[in-house]
């Protein structure tokens, strides 16, 4: 094949490849993805060295922030599908950093509560967690992170609100 005829081929090849859609790297979920995963580059030392996955660190936070919650609205606000969750409580449970019972007006439901122990490893975990964002704010500038949490918030309400997770969610 000639040079020329190589050139015309890697063209064409190039123009069957051209989407009717924005640029890859224009892509609104991959440039939230690379931020997102950025930002748990700074805080999965610290976890680890807890012995915490991130999705134990959601969900021992949002329990910190409840007196006892219902395990499918925990997994609501932890944005965990029920399976990884319902694995998660059970590590949780059996390490002593969680409590489960049962709730007095309906036995059919579980509530979840955080324990003693795991308010301890909160406490632990806590001061490199807020080391991190105050070298996040020093980085990034604070005004810039609050004005992007203003607008994560704002764009969350305009697609809706509350999200429902499915099965291609990350864990």
């Amino acid at each position: 094949m000639s040079e020329t005829r190589a050139k015309a081929a890697k063209a064409a090849a190039k123009e069957a490849r051209k989407l009717p859609m924005r640029d890859f790297s224009q892509s609104l979920p991959m440039a939230l993805l690379r931020a997102r995963e950025a930002v748990m580059r700074q805080f999965r030392p610290s976890l680890r060295r807890h012995g915490l996955t991130e999705q134990q660190w959601r969900i021992l936070r949002a329990l910190a922030a409840v007196d006892a919650i219902e395990v499918t609205e925990l997994a609501r606000v932890a944005f965990l599908l029920g399976p990884s969750l319902s694995r998660i409580v059970r590590d949780l449970e059996a390490r002593g950093l969680i409590e489960r019972e049962v709730d007095a007006r309906d036995l059919r439901r579980g509530l979840l509560s955080i324990s003693s122990k795991g308010l301890k490893l909160i406490a632990e975990v806590a001061p490199n967690s807020e080391a991190v964002y105050a070298s996040i704010a020093r980085r990034y500038g604070a005004r810039k992170l609050a004005a992007l949490h203003k607008m994560l918030g704002e764009l969350e309400q305009s697609m809706g609100g509350d999200v429902d997770l499915d099965e291609d969610a990350d864990d």
